[in-house]
């Protein structure tokens, strides 16, 4: 398969989970997919616009291999990340720029046949909560307000967490 085909296969599953979650909020606010647009701008969240007027609602994408994970909050931000577990060689070096010093240290006293998976998880929390924030992946800084949930996932290998900004969720 060539990159051209990649793309448009990537555009075209894009696409398609952006439809199902028109779909889906048009179910729970029992409004038509067409009263809702989810629109996005590069480096900031998708925005749900309903009837054209900019809502409270939440929304977050995450695309890794064939799997995509919508994630929606009624009350406001959400940020989701899935990525399949696999060995980052460099992961000492990742974890202290990106993840900080308690993550780093905690994946330092993790078993080497852990630590993929170990990894993962805690790259996949720090994700959701930028996204939530609406900021873009950066060397690390203090922790981000809010709560971080792990998800019990279908896809054997596959780690992935939600963040809200609500300290309760």
């Amino acid at each position: 398969m060539g990159a051209l085909e990649a793309g448009r296969q990537r555009e075209a599953a894009r696409h398609a989970v952006r439809q199902a979650a028109r779909e889906a909020l048009a179910a729970v606010l029992g409004v038509r997919p067409d009263d809702i647009s989810i629109v996005s701008s590069p480096g900031e969240p998708p925005r749900v616009l309903l009837a054209d007027r900019p809502s409270a609602i939440g929304c977050s994408f995450s695309h890794d291999g064939d799997h995509s994970l919508v994630a929606i909050n009624l009350q406001g931000p959400i940020g989701a990340d899935i990525m399949h577990v696999q060995d980052i060689p460099d992961w000492q070096a990742v974890a202290r720029d990106y993840l900080g010093p308690v993550a780093s240290a905690a994946l330092q006293a993790t078993p080497a046949t852990e630590r993929p998976t170990a990894f993962t998880r805690m790259w996949t929390q720090r994700e959701a909560a930028l996204k939530c924030m609406g900021q873009q992946l950066s060397e690390w800084r203090a922790d981000i307000p809010g709560q971080t949930i792990a998800l019990a996932l279908p896809v054997p290998g596959l780690a992935g967490h939600l963040h809200t900004g609500d300290k309760n969720a």
